[in-house]
């Protein structure tokens, strides 16, 4: 049987810290379905079907990596996906009570999925989305946190 986890996010945009958690879930998955979450309230850097092209282009080589986009509850679209279980990445504690808190909360709905937390690198765990939006804004180059070959302008 096929072991799939989701990885949800917003990531506008998907950073160098992202790709590294993706890299570490493929040493303990089979696939890997990047789950773009799509809050219509909320306008980003990047337009989610940008996000996701983005995140198509950078795994273009890699089949065990997917980018989809879904609205409403990241444990509903597990299911669909067939996700065994969802992966969320962890910076520092602020981000670990954040996770621990929708971990107890999405266990309770959906019992049979199991949340994973993975320790971003040190070396990445300093990079945020929201960090290269506000750098992007006042125009300064933001290729050192994207993943390797990504210019962000591609995808503006």
């Amino acid at each position: 049987m096929e072991r799939i986890a989701l990885f949800p996010g917003s990531f506008d945009p998907f950073t160098r810290g992202h790709a590294a958690l993706v890299a570490e879930a493929l040493h303990l998955f089979d696939r890997v379905i990047v789950g773009i979450g799509n809050n219509l309230a909320k306008e980003g850097l990047l337009s989610v079907g940008n996000r996701k092209r983005l995140i198509d282009d950078l795994y273009a080589g890699e089949p065990r990596v997917e980018a989809a986009v879904y609205t409403g509850l990241t444990g509903e679209f597990a299911e669909r996906c067939g996700a065994c279980a969802v992966i969320r990445g962890v910076r520092n504690t602020t981000d670990f009570e954040y996770e621990r808190t929708m971990e107890a909360a999405n266990h309770r709905l959906f019992p049979a999925i199991t949340t994973v937390m993975l320790f971003t690198p040190a070396e990445v765990a300093d990079i945020a989305s929201s960090t290269v939006r506000e750098v992007h804004a006042f125009g300064r180059s933001v290729e050192e946190f994207m993943p390797e070959g990504v210019d962000i302008e591609k995808y503006l």
